[in-house]
């Protein structure tokens, strides 16, 4: 009798994108009466436990996938009644006003959610939906992640949910006729390399994001703030969000660019600063921290898109594809997006009986011509608009601070002219527009990774004391971890160091900076760090507090780690994030 476990179709990833495409091929298959099998794995502890997201998000996908969704308990923290584009100094904030704001930062009638109950909420539904569709079984396994990708030949086949190995294939690994990843690169990036899908590399932000309960009467449900400016002053591209939740509860976080020239980025810290303003402090002065965490952002969108969607028994979803639109910070329905596309496909696939790759790349186009690739498209300059001109952040964006820090933002702007070469000033901001809004074409753009952007001498600013802030507030980093809720089983060794002798020489080079190396300073959550034995600085690790989040193996200048996913579910608890 053989232990082999098989499905038709298998998701790997707990993802938006993936529960979309589950929701809608169930619905196909009922409807048609095709019969298949299927298995979602996650590797958190529960679907959703390992999801952060801001997150304010266009509800029309959901609206196909669950036309009663209001009443059907869907969680909503808000319906966004009132959005603001403002810019941030150190002392004063400016709401730009309506007529200036992008259109991708008006959000008025969006839903705010947290996506792990958004998930979590899926993956029950997903089991309700089953219970009168005999001809379907799908298997729901929280806990077990996909630890390498299983190949007959040129085709995938599957992936090993056991980390190591002591056992037959048949017992470790879980095989099926079409793999779809919806994952942020933890094991699609091997297809990726194998098959040599993306010319062009993909860049990445981070997000850090905090939850917090407010003090009595308090409250901004359904208010929207997304910021610029303070206190990322560095020249790193960069944001701030605030989203008012129901029950007295506030999002805060900020997403920053992970091609800084700066080696000491700091996310958690620089967090930390926004909510020294005056401004977040208003909002929060008295009020509790309930959650921390943090996850990477694909930025890269259109130029960063993968040449093909789908090989021989795969395909690539959501952020695994890199469909986040970062001129709006939009991904989610994109994502879901994707799912829905894919489970179109995946319906004649099972009815054919073919997953090959002729079969399955229909999937791409219609991705392509459906609103993500039209959005992706039309915002395809967006990253590239700031990379391409170092002054808008280094020289423009200061003299504005200070204009609203001292006189207004108006006198800010003039002064971009009056103290600098006016005609260069004016030239720069209508190409960041033509850019922005793709009305220029430029042909194909190249990034690179973003740990090449890195200056190991790059000359910081001073750290932003402030003042007049709560204290109680703010959190430093080992503290911030007790509330990403984090848990490992004994002997996780989930990020490899490839060689130790490439550590130490990057830490001497960075100790002659008398500055940390980029993946000490860049955690989020106080796993790397710089231990002394025998006399020799080493780099170690305190694996037990990682968020799984993957910065430090984007931001290691000698490309000598690769965060790999938990295993037993072991990881932060992120659900309510």
């Amino acid at each position: 009798m053989s232990d082999r476990i098989e499905y038709d179709v298998l998701l790997v990833g707990g993802s938006p994108s993936n529960f979309a495409l589950a929701h809608h091929l169930v619905d196909l298959a009922k409807a048609s009466g095709a019969s298949f099998t299927m298995a979602i794995i996650e590797k958190g502890k529960e679907f959703g436990a390992h999801i952060v997201s801001g997150a304010v998000s266009k509800p029309h996908v959901i609206e196909k996938l669950f036309p009663n969704y209001k009443e059907s308990g869907f969680p909503i923290e808000a319906t966004c009644t009132e959005s603001h584009f403002s810019v941030l100094g150190e002392k004063n904030k400016w709401d730009v006003p309506g007529l200036l704001v992008p259109p991708g930062m008006k959000k008025e009638g969006y839903l705010v959610l947290s996506l792990s109950h958004v998930v979590f909420w899926m993956a029950n539904q997903l089991t309700e939906k089953l219970s009168d569709a005999p001809n379907i079984t799908v298997d729901l396994f929280p806990g077990f992640a996909a630890h390498q990708i299983v190949y007959d030949g040129e085709k995938v086949a599957g992936v090993q949910v056991v980390e190591q190995s002591t056992g037959s294939p048949d017992e470790d690994n879980i095989y099926a006729k079409v793999t779809c990843f919806g994952d942020k690169g933890f094991i699609s990036r091997d297809i990726v390399d194998k098959f040599k899908l993306r010319d062009n590399p993909q860049i990445w932000s981070v997000g850090v994001k905090e939850v917090w309960q407010l003090a009595e009467g308090k409250s901004v449900e359904g208010k929207v703030w997304h910021t610029l400016g303070f206190p990322i002053v560095d020249g790193t591209f960069g944001g701030g969000f605030v989203y008012g939740m129901k029950d007295n509860k506030l999002i805060i976080g900020m997403v920053i660019s992970l091609d800084s020239e700066n080696p000491n980025i700091n996310p958690q810290q620089r967090l930390q600063d926004y909510k020294k303003h005056p401004w977040i402090q208003s909002l929060i002065q008295d009020g509790k921290l309930l959650k921390y965490g943090a996850a990477t952002l694909p930025e890269g969108g259109y130029y960063s898109l993968p040449k093909q969607f789908t090989v021989d028994g795969a395909i690539l979803l959501g952020d695994a594809l890199g469909v986040l639109d970062i001129s709006q910070l939009a991904g989610i329905d994109k994502s879901m997006e994707c799912g829905y596309q894919a489970a179109e496909v995946l319906h004649g696939c099972i009815q054919s009986g073919d997953f090959s790759h002729s079969k399955l790349q229909a999937y791409q186009g219609r991705v392509m011509e459906s609103h993500v690739g039209k959005t992706l498209k039309a915002g395809r300059y967006f990253r590239y608009a700031w990379q391409e001109n170092p002054r808008l952040l280094k020289e423009y964006l200061p003299k504005v601070l200070n204009g609203i820090d001292n006189s207004s933002a108006w006198a800010g702007l003039i002064s971009v002219g009056l103290t600098g070469n006016p005609f260069q000033a004016v030239a720069d901001a209508i190409r960041l527009k033509g850019l922005m809004d793709g009305v220029f074409d430029i042909g194909p753009v190249r990034y690179k990774p973003d740990y090449q952007h890195i200056i190991p001498d790059f000359k910081a600013p001073k750290p932003f004391e402030g003042n007049g802030y709560q204290k109680e507030t703010i959190y430093s980093r080992p503290d911030a971890v007790f509330f990403a809720g984090t848990k490992y089983h004994e002997g996780n060794l989930h990020i490899d160091e490839f060689n130790a002798q490439t550590c130490l020489t990057c830490i001497s080079k960075y100790d002659a900076l008398s500055k940390d190396t980029p993946c000490v300073s860049d955690c989020t959550a106080e796993v790397h760090r710089v231990d002394v034995v025998s006399g020799a600085r080493r780099h170690g690790m305190s694996l037990e507090n990682c968020v799984q989040c993957r910065t430090c193996e984007i931001v290691c200048p000698e490309v000598n780690l690769r965060v790999k996913p938990t295993s037993e579910g072991s990881g932060p608890d992120f659900m309510g994030l």
